[in-house]
């Protein structure tokens, strides 16, 4: 047993004691069934849409019930840590509108929110342990820990550092002094006195009663950083800030389910009340005939950074998420699931199916009611960060972009849905800006192809030289079907089919040509609203230069 002395030199001599964070960080003074919850990514990678899919529950189910959401930062394995990823996460909670109560950002009375700026709470509780006999010093090698493995095995016992094989469970004093003077690098793992065999169970807010085998390992607390521990494990972190910050429901992926026994233990040690957890299934996708969890390695779309840089509108997502949180709330209007609040109980227990095809479903049904104007802000906010050039032309062709928005949108009975996220729009909208469309110079790298090039440009000139800015659809369409039928072109499909040797094609064809000269494509929205909004000069010099010579 390691006398008091000891163990207190192994700790900074000002360290509080923990009695003292107590009155630090008081229990809240919220409205009775107050939720305190909190959202802990760690920075070793770029967020995770599953993040964002707590998140959603979380910032619900503390605002319905007058609580407090809070944002930690679980930087303790700072050897992994990329950079910039925090900021990411601000971006991302910003973007959908999930910002914290409580963060380092934020500000907040529970804080620092930054688990590597907490060291000294840590520390302050561990020694309290340790005084009391809870955990100890253990300066057992990798080498030694695999050679203990490899015995377990040997013996056909539960592997893990527990019981007889916990070699440093009981060292004595002067074993403990000779390694440390000797500056060999060590960690601080929890005594458990849990039995082979012994049951734990428990209440999950999703999942109900859950039982498990009880946690027999002398888990680590401490991790090793040179020769002094000073960093914490998730598991002992989790426990001491969650109690200090007032957490009472945590929220988390079902991964750490076999690890609550544990977690109870450290609590139970620590003299904190026991927290309710509600561990969420995983989001999954559909591939190679089955379903899988979605992957940050495979999959593009599991990282919160495509759904930014693709420019997916924020609330026909948020609005898919909550549909594949609660059911119920994906059959009700995109306004109304917004404002619902989200029930646990109706949290599945399976996994919930990432269908990329359905949220672009989603998002275009939402632009499709938006207003040109807005449309075009938002599609100009996220140029400005993703597409600089579209954001310059943007900015500088205002009254265009806005007239090319309009076509077949405002006011139409079956607005168009051609745009299911801010990316959609240079492809889709391009083609109706000068600085962003290549003339069409020569039919025969066109559809245009299948038209001998010299009717091509015959026609094209022609309509150069008699083209009317007409208002009315009908009546502008007609100055095609004029020229058609003095060029060559039957006045239907039907007709020319019944007798193709005597026509170029039919006015679909002399009509494709207008099309291609306009957009650059055969496929548009309605060719007299393109035209009206491109305005008579570009009409002109894009068709004249499929003309080119003869216009």
């Amino acid at each position: 047993m390691l006398d008091t002395s000891l163990i207190d030199s192994l700790f900074p001599a000002d360290l509080p004691e923990p009695v003292e964070w107590e009155h630090r960080f008081p229990p809240r003074e919220l409205p009775a069934g107050s939720r305190v919850v909190r959202f802990c990514p760690s920075p070793t990678g770029p967020l995770h849409i599953g993040g964002i899919y707590v998140a959603v529950i979380d910032r619900n189910l503390a605002t319905a019930s007058d609580g407090r959401y809070v944002l930690r930062i679980e930087d303790t394995d700072q050897s992994r840590e990329v950079p910039g990823v925090k900021e990411q996460f601000q971006r991302a909670f910003e973007y959908f509108g999930l910002l914290p109560d409580e963060s380092d950002v934020a500000g907040g009375d529970y804080g620092p929110y930054l688990q590597s700026a907490r060291e000294a709470i840590y520390l302050s509780h561990v020694r309290e342990l340790m005084r009391r006999r809870l955990a100890y010093p253990c300066f057992a090698t990798r080498e030694e820990l695999a050679e203990t493995t490899a015995r377990q095995q040997a013996a056909k016992v539960p592997t893990g550092y527990h019981g007889e094989w916990a070699i440093w469970r009981d060292a004595p004093q002067g074993q403990v002094e000779a390694a440390l003077a000797e500056g060999r690098p060590y960690v601080v793992r929890f005594r458990t006195e849990t039995s082979v065999g012994e049951r734990v169970s428990f209440v999950d807010a999703i999942r109900g009663r859950i039982e498990f085998d009880a946690n027999r390992n002398d888990v680590v607390v401490l991790k090793s950083s040179g020769q002094s521990p000073r960093l914490p494990t998730y598991h002992f972190a989790h426990a001491v800030d969650d109690h200090l910050m007032r957490v009472n429901l945590v929220l988390r992926a079902d991964e750490w389910l076999s690890s609550v026994p544990v977690h109870h233990q450290l609590f139970d040690a620590l003299g904190f009340d026991r927290i309710e957890y509600a561990h969420v299934a995983p989001l999954l996708k559909q591939a190679d005939g089955g379903k899988r969890k979605l992957s940050k390695r495979k999959d593009p779309e599991a990282s919160v950074d495509f759904y930014l840089q693709e420019g997916y509108p924020a609330a026909p997502v948020l609005y898919f998420l909550r549909g594949l949180i609660n059911g119920r709330l994906a059959e009700m209007p995109q306004a109304d699931a917004l404002a619902a609040n989200i029930q646990l109980d109706q949290c599945g227990v399976s996994g919930a199916l990432v269908d990329m095809v359905k949220l672009g479903g989603i998002c275009a049904d939402h632009i499709a009611t938006m207003p040109a104007a807005a449309v075009l802000a938002a599609v100009t906010a996220w140029a400005e960060r993703y597409d600089a050039e579209l954001a310059k032309v943007l900015a500088a062709q205002t009254e265009l972009a806005l007239r090319a928005l309009a076509v077949e949108r405002d006011g139409h009975p079956n607005p168009r849905k051609d745009l299911q996220k801010w990316s959609d729009f240079r492809p889709v909208y391009g083609f109706f800006f000068p600085e962003l469309f290549a003339l069409v110079n020569d039919p025969a790298e066109t559809p245009l192809a299948e038209l001998p090039a010299d009717v091509v440009r015959t026609f094209a000139a022609a309509f150069v030289d008699t083209y009317q800015p007409i208002i009315d659809p009908q009546e502008w369409f007609g100055q095609i079907r004029t020229l058609a039928a003095s060029h060559g072109f039957a006045a239907s499909p039907r007709e020319y089919k019944a007798d193709p040797g005597a026509y170029h094609g039919s006015i679909r064809e002399a009509s494709q040509i207008v099309r291609v000269a306009l957009t650059g494509s055969t496929r548009s929205p309605e060719l007299h609203a393109v035209a009206m909004a491109l305005g008579t000069d570009e009409v002109l010099r894009r068709v004249r230069a499929v003309a080119g010579g003869l216009g």
